[in-house]
């Protein structure tokens, strides 16, 4: 007698099989999510062991102004979900809009914890043009009174064009937005790592450089393979 077969798994319907791209999305999908699952368990556990920043401190800043980073994070992976049937960029896109979603809640969270208000007094990206311990600014100082323009964010014009396309070329798009937005939030999470000793926001924005850094280099080559 021959021993039983397991039944064969069945394909997801509307996917095309990629095993090799799929399994490095998987891994990268994976990895992005046990990185944050740490950061916002460390977070809880250790938010009420440190003391509340003020209102304009760098930990203020940036939980405000990643806020605003991440949720247009998730309108780009939600609008190119609906544009391509390509199961490695839907799974990515949703990779992006619910890892994004959900620390830009823990970053509310933390401003209700402290007793700060959601919206500063100072322009977005003020506290950028503080310098930090390495003594270095963002790279240029801003105007008096006035704040940066927030790397990395998709402009209107090319949210419309994105929104307007379909198919590979809606992927493009999108892969070329995402890469630099990811390139925008790291440079921010590098910003606070450089301005706060507070536990949980350091171990929040190590987990955003970590993640962020490996989904680039797929997005990188998963673009490269759009050319």
């Amino acid at each position: 007698m021959h021993p039983a077969r397991s039944p064969r798994p069945t394909p997801v319907p509307g996917t095309r099989a990629l095993p090799g791209r799929l399994a490095l999305i998987v891994a990268v999908v994976v990895i992005s999510a046990v990185v944050g699952i740490a950061a916002f368990s460390l977070g809880r556990l250790s938010t009420l062991a440190d003391a509340p920043p003020s209102g304009t401190s760098a930990e203020a800043g940036f939980a405000r102004d990643m806020q605003v980073h991440h949720n247009q994070g998730v309108q780009l992976a939600l609008v190119v979900r609906d544009r391509t049937d390509d199961p490695a960029v839907r799974l990515l896109a949703y990779d992006i809009a619910t890892t994004q979603a959900q620390q830009s809640g823990q970053l509310f969270g933390w401003l209700t914890q402290w007793g700060l208000p959601q919206a500063g007094r100072e322009p977005a990206m003020m506290w950028m043009t503080r310098p930090g311990r390495s003594g270095e600014e963002h790279g240029h100082s801003a105007a008096a009174g006035e704040g940066l323009a927030m790397p990395g964010l998709a402009t209107d014009a090319q949210i419309a064009e994105l929104t307007a396309a379909s198919g590979v070329e809606a992927e493009r798009i999108f892969l070329t937005l995402m890469i630099a937005h990811h390139e925008g939030a790291v440079e921010m999470a590098e910003g606070v790592l450089d301005r706060s000793d507070n536990r949980p926001v350091r171990s929040f924005a190590q987990a955003v450089v970590t993640s962020q850094v490996a989904e680039i280099e797929l997005m990188t080559s998963m673009l490269a393979a759009r050319a």
